[in-house]
């Protein structure tokens, strides 16, 4: 009994100290949610049916970690759609490892250096990314501005989370409805390519958006 009173909240304080740390990602931030419930239920299996609390907490983390969001049918005819539509743009349209859809779109078709006012190539191919979410109307967008190191902290702060309000608002303007998209800056804190260079420069200066359907 002592053991499940000290694993349990060890296991749960361990998961949700990272799922509220700004440094992490979105997909960390997920998946340690995920394993702060998974390390709750496992321990309270394991003492319900007398199993040792730790291993229970740690069987139930790990099985909490890997509940994300559905890849379903629907999600791939979604995947695929957006692949045909921003063929030859430069952004790209992946699956993430928690069966999110992401997009990509990089500098050079949506933000010039210090600016949160989209390009019109961004517009051409946001105008289908709506299209698509007026046809799947219960999934859910997450949209992440990101700067480069070229301005200071708090700047940088506010840029990415301005360039990702703009995105939104021009969905909305598509007649894509309500509180299913949500907004997140991450400053210059996640660069995917070096800040010392111009062109690494540009690919830091991004959005990204994230489309999950929840199980």
């Amino acid at each position: 009994m002592l053991r499940c009173k000290l694993v349990l909240p060890l296991a749960l304080a361990a998961a949700l100290a990272l799922s509220g740390c700004q440094n992490t990602t979105p997909t960390q931030r997920h998946t340690a949610t995920g394993a702060a419930v998974g390390a709750v239920a496992g321990a309270g299996v394991a003492h319900a049916t007398g199993g040792k609390a730790a291993t229970g907490a740690v069987v139930g983390a790990a099985v909490g970690g890997t509940v994300g969001y559905l890849w379903s049918k629907n999600m791939e005819r979604q995947k695929q759609e957006l692949e045909r539509s921003t063929k030859g743009t430069g952004i790209k349209v992946t699956r993430t490892d928690d069966n999110r859809l992401k997009l990509n779109f990089p500098a050079d078709i949506t933000f010039n250096s210090h600016s949160a006012v989209l390009r019109p190539q961004a517009r051409t191919v946001l105008n289908s990314f709506a299209n698509s979410l007026r046809r799947n109307p219960t999934t859910q967008v997450l949209i992440v501005g990101h700067a480069d190191s070229s301005g200071n902290a708090a700047s940088n702060e506010t840029l990415s989370l301005q360039r990702a309000n703009t995105t939104r608002s021009y969905i909305f303007s598509r007649k894509v409805q309500g509180p299913r998209i949500q907004t997140e800056g991450r400053g210059a804190r996640e660069p995917i390519a070096s800040n010392y260079t111009e062109a690494g420069r540009a690919q830091n200066r991004r959005v990204e958006i994230f489309v999950m359907e929840s199980k």
